[in-house]
């Protein structure tokens, strides 16, 4: 931009700088500025380089360049530091490696870029630039491709194989064709195969699997730093055991077996995994043993690139404390026998790259100047800045400051994220007199005095006082939005049913088949009836009995699901007692749905209080709000006034994740209600939740006369007195407390709003005095629970709902790292915690021992605070306990899965979680969402046995780690048991034993037909079609050879419902597998057909010595009076049959395939010209 770029290319100091850059004499130092005018001056001096590397001293210094340099440049990249000691030995995805990945490929490409990083990035070692570059494959359209070669580059290349490409790094070969998604892409690629030339290239959606685009070439970047051929693996495996020889010798001889042992276990663990899979948990410490030629991130980008500095001397001291840190918890292991000696050298010293720096172009930058002793500048020059101070919404302020800035003849730029917004600011500021213009001419150079609007995204403005600039960002003006916050649009990724629950049924999974029960899924068989080929599903019952199902009929069968992970009662074949588990299942779903319905009624015709508009308090009141509110955040609030201000009784329940912004809808409704002089009562389970919303909401209305008080345990009783009377009277506004509330002596003036937390924690008599406080009173229920998708589409109607599923902006990804469990981990995992004022969990799920591994971790960092909590302590003593730890008094808690889930402590970003293997993956998702909750990095450290892994056959031990490294990479979780709980939650805990009687799905499909009758709605009765065509009808192995995807086709095939759905299946299945062969055409066929069929009343649909009958369901809806005319038209050849079964039976005679499907698809038409309705 001119307008800024202008003023400092005529400043004389900065004109010396860039001439010392441009001769290369040597470093320079430029001092007095910090923040985001600092970006601004280093956006000055690298303009004419291609590639800039700002080097800094913390991550979240880091981010914060990141979002500033933005402003100026389209390509800016972080550069993450792998955090070697905890990456080494983790089992980690491959989120880091792409993001550094992505940086190479924009080096080898010769892209202008800014990389951004901290200086322990460049502290890593890695393999020369040259040698990734040599590894990167290139696809054309029309190349030849050796596919079983090109399947063994694409391992070697840290690729894996699977079923379905559904992540990044992961490849699947498919017949002729075959799907990667390369890591440096956004989307994967499907590259069809013609023989042994490539026929096209397309990308493809990994949702939907459907192909998007056809492109010409892609470039595969290799997935992983470390591209390991057969020829290095054997020469790193040689230098590895020339070193291990001596050194366990040597342990041995000082008598420390244990640790000689051990060294000689890793080392033979890393030789299997390296020579069965090319490549192995904990490589990357062996980088120096496998490349001869190693270098820094710094080597890679080219010589005429500017190097930015900020802060140098902390620079060197982040690089001293980390490189400090490594050498203590590297030699600690040195002595354990966890690694070898030559390990010790992973990292350059600080002192070589700062020598680097000095042969550079390198700008030093500092607030105040300082003569550094590793870089020697060659020239120093000050540039005086000023940050704008934030104008707090203040109009008056903002005008005079402008005022002042055009009598010293400066040039003004207020930058804005939206034109709109910018164009109205223009118009507020001409409506007072001053003088300014809207423009978006970023070539626009701005004279003396003159002001100028333009659009942008800066976190702060700054004054240059030598330069007569001043740049105002519009969050300086307003500060109630949390300046350049890129609003993230993007609605969750797996919305709604997270898994979709056939790919998920393995062999030996508990099913339901809606008919016959709870048995065990055996697999897909293929079976020959009548010399015809079709695929039956195997599930075996009580008793030896054993049931084949048609594949294309799997819509019958679930998933068996139970929040607690029991095991089902297995039922019997052709025994009376699944039918009634339905029938006493179905009357209990009845009364529910009675129950639901009736109160809903109640709710909806009786007279609620009528609340007026939002009035101008309400909108400042909500302008002070420091965030970005959510798209589903602002749905809620929405939906909650709406339902305030109209004659309906609320009734809302708001379901989110914790810190997902449920407490500020309550806020703003409880502001709404204290607005028109009613009351509010906010109930929550726990003194510590009461005591933390109390702060929360005194924090938020302090600038308005409202009185709040917090009536719980925590309340001398003389409080708790004047809170009762004060209540009675009306002098108190908002009263937040637990269950203390519901005692007879609480009384109020005008209750006008009752908001609940969790009510599902509460017993039932205080359930019992809720529903008493609930009549004619609006009210609120909040719950982190999630809501199932399935019961909420049941309940829409009988329950007005508002889910939150979108994180905060601010929400920070959890590193996380699965590791095997060393104590020397455990110390360098907390240490680093505390170090940033931090606190940690614990998680250690024993009660018999978690005394003893309190005492474990507290000698580990002697230094700390650590206690433990369980859920069998007293209440009292647990919520003392979580208490000083929310005050800071505790540093690490050694607790169980008891964590409080609704409480939030922002200050804990550290989790260690014991013994992970034991746990089931929802369990570590739900675990691990409990640290990450300011804007901080959060770490999350999976510590596994290794011993216990090594027992299993290594097929089995790479699947554990696989799960685990989904979860890693923040990959879809299974949250199928979650939403079970949320189930049992919001029906009430008397229904999770039918529920598990029958299996959630089929509840909820029972549960809507019930509300629905309730209702009066039409309910129509389900009933089957059949269709036995002599026709091979099935999925080949040699088409389709994975038994998860097989499955869920199968499901989709049989849900197929008209045309449209047919063709759009037919596309899906070419472009993913290849032309169809004529077995699945059958398959699809008859599906459409048994869809017509069924909306035509046909029951069955049979040909049979050479006779084809169409049974009818009893109560068709036909005209039967038409039945004649259509017989009449068949000359003869059908009759129709009466009886149990009702018929029209057709003399087909021998007749060929087609024929078959002809006159089939003739007599269907006919019966659909029947139907009446």
């Amino acid at each position: 931009m001119k307008a800024l770029s202008e003023p400092l290319e005529q400043l004389n100091s900065f004109i010396q700088v860039k001439e010392y850059l441009q001769e290369g004499k040597g470093p320079v130092h430029i001092s007095g500025t910090e923040g985001s005018d600092r970006v601004f001056v280093m956006n000055g001096c690298a303009e004419s380089a291609d590639v800039r590397l700002v080097v800094t001293y913390d991550e979240e210094r880091a981010n914060r360049l990141y979002e500033d340099f933005r402003f100026y440049e389209k390509n800016v990249l972080i550069y993450p530091s792998k955090d070697v000691l905890f990456f080494s030995a983790d089992i980690h995805g491959n989120a880091i490696v792409r993001r550094r990945m992505e940086i190479f490929k924009s080096l080898i490409e010769g892209e202008r870029c800014t990389i951004v990083l901290t200086v322990d990035a460049l502290l890593d070692k890695i393999p020369e630039l040259s040698y990734i570059k040599s590894k990167i494959i290139s696809l054309k359209e029309g190349d030849s491709l050796d596919v079983d070669k090109f399947k063994s580059r694409l391992v070697e290349l840290g690729y894996e194989k699977t079923e379905t490409v559904e992540g990044v790094g992961e490849f699947a070969i498919r017949g002729g064709i075959i799907d990667i998604f390369p890591l440096t892409e956004e989307t994967p690629y499907r590259i069809d195969m013609w023989d042994d030339e490539i026929d096209t290239i397309r990308s493809f959606d990994v949702e939907s699997q459907r192909s998007i685009e056809w492109v010409e070439s892609v470039n595969i970047y290799p997935a992983t730093e470390m591209v390991l051929s057969k020829t290095r693996i054997n020469k790193g495996i040689k230098a590895i055991e020339a070193e291990l020889k001596p050194y366990e010798e040597k342990l041995r001889k000082s008598f420390r077996t244990e640790a000689a042992h051990r060294i000689k276990k890793e080392v033979d663990a890393l030789k299997e995994q390296l020579t069965e899979f090319n490549g192995a948990i904990g490589v990357d410490g062996f980088v120096d043993y496998f490349y001869s030629k190693t270098m820094s991130l710094l080597d890679c980008i080219p010589a005429d690139a500017c190097i930015l500095l900020d802060e140098p001397r902390r620079i060197k001291e982040c690089a001293d404390m980390y490189m400090g840190n490594f050498n203590s918890a590297m030699k600690s292991r040195l002595e354990g026998g966890y690694i070898l000696p030559g390990q010790l050298e992973l990292l350059y010293p600080y002192e070589s790259i700062a020598e680097k720096f000095a042969a550079r172009r390198t700008v030093l930058f500092s607030a105040l100047y300082y003569k550094d002793e590793i870089i020697p500048e060659v020239f120093h020059v000050e540039i005086e800045a000023k940050t704008v101070i934030s104008y707090k919404n203040s109009f008056e302020a903002l005008v005079a400051d402008i005022e002042r800035w055009k009598s010293k003849d400066y040039r003004i730029i207020l930058i804005s994220p939206s034109a709109t917004r910018g164009r109205r600011l223009a118009d507020n500021l001409m409506n007072v007199q001053v003088s300014c213009f809207f423009s978006e001419d970023k070539k626009r150079v701005l004279k003396d005095r003159e002001m100028m609007i333009t659009t942008g995204r800066l976190r702060s403005g700054f004054e240059f006082p030598d330069m007569k600039l001043a740049v105002i960002s519009e969050g300086d003006i307003f500060t109630s939005r949390t300046a350049g916050k890129s609003k993230n649009k993007k609605k969750s990724q797996y919305s709604g049913e997270v898994i979709k629950s056939y790919t998920d049924i393995s062999v030996g999974d508990y099913v339901i088949h809606e008919k016959y029960g709870i048995g065990i899924y055996r697999g897909i068989e293929q079976v020959e009836v009548d010399n015809v080929y079709k695929d039956y599903i195997t599930i075996e019952y009580a008793a030896g009995g054993k049931l084949y199902v048609l594949a294309s009929e799997v819509d019958e069968i679930q998933k068996y699901s139970d929040k607690e992970g029991r095991r089902p009662k297995i039922n019997k074949l052709g025994g009376g007692e699944w039918d009634k588990t339905r029938k006493r299942v179905k009357g209990h779903v009845a009364e529910v749905a009675k129950e639901l319905v009736t109160l809903y009624a109640k709710r909806r015709d009786g007279k609620g209080h009528v609340y007026p508009a939002d009035t101008v308090w309400q909108k400042e009141f909500e302008e002070m709000f420091p965030y970005e509110e959510t798209e589903d955040q602002k749905n809620a609030i929405n939906d909650t006034k709406k339902d305030m201000e109209s004659t309906k009784i609320m009734d809302r329940l708001v379901c989110g994740d914790v810190g997902f912004g449920k407490t500020e809808v309550a806020i703003r409704a409880a502001f709404k209600a204290v607005s028109d002089s009613r009351q509010v009562a906010y109930l929550v389970p726990t003194t510590i939740l009461a005591e933390q919303h109390y702060n929360t909401f005194k924090e938020r209305m302090k600038d308005f006369p409202i009185e709040i008080r917090l009536l719980c345990r925590f309340c001398t009783p003389k409080e708790v007195r004047e809170t009762i009377k004060d209540l009675k009277a009306g002098r108190v506004d908002i009263v937040i407390g637990t269950h203390r509330l519901l005692s007879k002596d609480v009384e109020f003036k005008q209750l006008g709003l009752l908001i609940i937390d969790e009510e599902q924690r509460f017993g039932v008599t205080h359930k019992e005095k809720i529903k008493q406080m609930k009549v004619n009173v609006d009210v609120l229920t909040l719950t982190a629970t999630p809501i199932p998708r399935t019961l909420h589409m049941s309940l829409i109607g009988v329950r007005d709902m508002s889910i939150l599923e979108e994180p905060p902006v601010d929400r920070r990804a959890i590193q996380t790292y699965v590791l095997e469990y060393d104590p020397e981990l455990v110390r360098e995992a907390i240490r680093r915690e505390l170090a940033r004022k931090g606190q940690v969990f614990y998680v250690y799920n024993r009660v018999n021992n978690i005394d003893e591994i309190t005492r474990q971790v507290s000698g580990l960092v002697p230094e700390a605070v650590v206690e433990y909590a369980h859920g069998q302590m007293s209440e009292r003593e647990l919520e003392d306990i979580m208490l000083r730890f929310i005050k800071g008094e505790i540093d690490v808690l050694v607790s169980t899965t008891i964590i409080e889930t609704g409480l939030d402590i922002p200050n804990a970003n550290t989790m260690i979680i014991h013994d992970a293997e034991n746990y089931g993956l929802s369990q570590l998702y739900q675990l691990r969402g409990r640290v990450g909750r300011s804007d901080r990095a959060a770490y999350a450290f999976l510590m596994y046995k290794k011993d216990k892994l090594i027992k299993e056959t290594a097929e089995k031990r790479l699947k554990a780690i696989r799960e685990f490294t989904d979860l890693g990479s923040g990959i879809k979780v299974s949250m199928k048991d979650l939403e079970i709980r949320g189930a049992g939650n919001l029906l009430g805990a008397d229904q999770s034993g039918h529920m598990e009687a029958v299996g959630y799905d089929l509840y909820c499909k029972m549960l809507n037909d019930a509300i629905k009758k309730e209702r009066g709605e039409e309910v129509e009765e389900h009933f089957d079609t059949t269709v036995k065509l002599p026709f091979d009808a099935f999925i080949p192995s040699t088409y389709v050879r994975n038994e998860f995807i097989k499955l869920d086709l199968y499901k989709r095939i049989s849900q197929i419902m008209d045309g449209s759905d047919y063709d759009d299946l037919v596309d899906e299945m070419t472009d993913r597998f290849g032309d169809l062969p004529k077995e699945v055409v059958n398959l699809m066929d008859v599906s459409l057909l048994k869809s017509r069929a069924n909306k035509a009343y046909i029951t069955s649909i049979v040909l049979n010595n050479a006779e084809l009958s169409f049974g009818m369901y009893r109560d068709a809806k036909i005209d039967t009076d038409k039945i004649d005319h259509m017989l009449n038209g068949y000359f003869g050849k059908m009759r129709f049959v009466f009886g149990k079964t009702p018929a029209f039976v057709l003399k087909a005679g021998l007749l060929t395939e087609s024929e078959i499907w002809h006159q089939v698809d003739q007599v269907v038409s006919d019966i659909e010209g029947l139907v009446t309705a």
